[in-house]
């Protein structure tokens, strides 16, 4: 299955008979709200909004960088919230840049829907093919979605130096800027892993939301293989640059969830930066 799906299919398929389930998951990092505030401005009819930060995200106190992964429990309790059901299609969006809807279709393909596309775009494609906008809540759905185990490969801080060991290749795709350590407006340690190939996810970007033509989309994706590892800040861009790879048939990308959030809370593990001059 293509794992993108255009406005303009979207709005077709809106008027079958059995819609797809559509998920907004609009977001801004370091905007608590702002993503319910877009959904309520006006949002695909009836598409249920869900929350990146506090239901796509488990906030361990033990650590797991800035977006742990949910437990598998309190996703399903979401996912039927939305209505998502055994055998049903679902369509994610965000505002445009894929980022959240990356997320959200990584998880559900993690834990066993595979019928899930992201709406290339999001919300600003939708209006640019004057698709319909309405204002009015969508009511709790009542779906059936069981979570199970996580099957997509993942690997955690302490599998990267094992993995790189192998020849599987990690690449960071952070801003160069933040990979470099010369910029870092987020995290408190500045730099990257030891190893980390910089592949910035803003390549894969088109100027007016979502993602390139898929012949940039190729170039720019051609040194990933099946096996290596994706990390980013916390986990979202991984995922984003994961649903990218998907997109252009490259599959069986691991992501390292916790990414460079997760990797500086222990002291002990190397960090590569430039400005530091290590």
């Amino acid at each position: 299955m293509n794992p993108l799906i255009s406005a303009r299919g979207l709005a077709q398929e809106l008027a079958d008979p059995r819609p797809p389930v559509v998920i907004d998951v609009s977001y801004q990092l370091g905007r608590p709200g702002w993503g319910r505030e877009q959904y309520d401005a006006g949002h695909v009819p009836g598409a249920h909004f869900v929350d990146v930060e506090t239901e796509l995200s488990a906030h361990r106190p033990d650590g797991g960088g800035r977006h742990p992964l949910p437990t598998p429990e309190a996703f399903q309790r979401v996912m039927r919230r939305c209505g998502v059901r055994l055998g049903r299609d679902v369509v994610v969006l965000d505002q445009g840049t894929m980022l959240a809807a990356g997320r959200l279709w990584w998880l559900l393909r993690h834990h066993g829907h595979d019928a899930v596309r992201v709406l290339d775009g999001g919300m600003a494609a939708w209006r640019r093919a004057g698709g319909a906008v309405t204002t009015e809540p969508t009511p709790e759905g009542a779906g059936d979605f069981v979570a199970g185990p996580g099957r997509l490969p993942t690997v955690d801080a302490d599998q990267i130096p094992s993995a790189l060991a192998t020849g599987r290749r990690l690449f960071d795709v952070r801003a160069a800027e933040r990979y470099a350590g010369l910029n870092e407006p987020i995290d408190p340690v500045a730099g990257h892993i030891p190893g980390a190939v910089n592949l910035p996810a803003g390549r894969l970007l088109a100027e007016g939301g979502g993602f390139a033509p898929v012949e940039v989309l190729r170039r720019e994706l051609a040194e990933v293989r099946p096996g290596d590892i994706l990390s980013c800040g916390s986990g979202l861009t991984a995922s984003q640059v994961a649903l990218a790879c998907e997109a252009v048939g490259t599959r069986d990308v691991a992501i390292y969830p916790g990414s460079w959030s997760d990797w500086i809370t222990e002291p002990t593990r190397p960090v590569v930066s430039e400005a530091a001059g290590t």
